[in-house]
């Protein structure tokens, strides 16, 4: 589904298929969550998670600092792979427009770093993480947890941006069926 990148660090299973590092992300303008794991054939690990805080400021410098932010941790995690939870539309047009902004640099900083991109709807996040689209935050924090043992959860953002990571993680080792013509 993805193209993947080998491991800068070589790092394989015993079988000699490649262990992956996947950063999912969860994109807010106030809080923009980031969780990592590695991914070995349906094992996941958990690496590291966080949130990057855009504090206070224009618009204009607070999208320069989640830039700022989320590139920092794409350069220390090296991440192979990536994901982004698209948005959904708010009643209020003004916050959906920025949060869409926001999401444009979710979207942005890993195509810099030569990442491919997934994108994965809130619902469909959920139910791969926890078994329902319409889960609360509680049932996918706990999920989350259940999922990767001993991830101490930075917060709801960085639980989020876990799942995200979960999931893709699940969509990137799915095999595809042969198309019929």
């Amino acid at each position: 589904m993805f193209a993947l990148r080998a491991r800068r660090n070589g790092k394989t299973t015993k079988g000699g298929a490649a262990v992956v590092r996947v950063l999912g992300i969860d994109p807010g303008l106030v809080n923009l969550g980031w969780g990592v794991i590695e991914a070995d054939r349906g094992r996941l690990r958990h690496v590291a998670n966080g949130t990057c805080h855009s504090g206070k400021g224009s618009l204009a410098e607070r999208l320069l600092t989640l830039h700022a932010r989320l590139s920092e941790v794409i350069a220390a995690q090296a991440p192979e792979a990536a994901a982004v939870e698209q948005t959904f539309v708010n009643k209020d047009a003004v916050a959906t427009l920025k949060l869409g902004q926001a999401r444009a640099v979710a979207l942005l900083v890993p195509a810099q770093f030569g990442l491919t991109v997934g994108e994965y709807a809130p619902n469909k996040v959920k139910k791969c993480v926890v078994g329902v689209g319409h889960a609360d935050k509680a049932q996918v924090q706990h999920m989350v947890k259940m999922q990767l043992p001993g991830a101490v959860l930075s917060g709801p953002d960085a639980a989020d941006a876990l799942a995200v990571a979960i999931c893709h993680a699940f969509y990137m080792d799915a095999p595809t069926a042969p198309v019929r013509a």
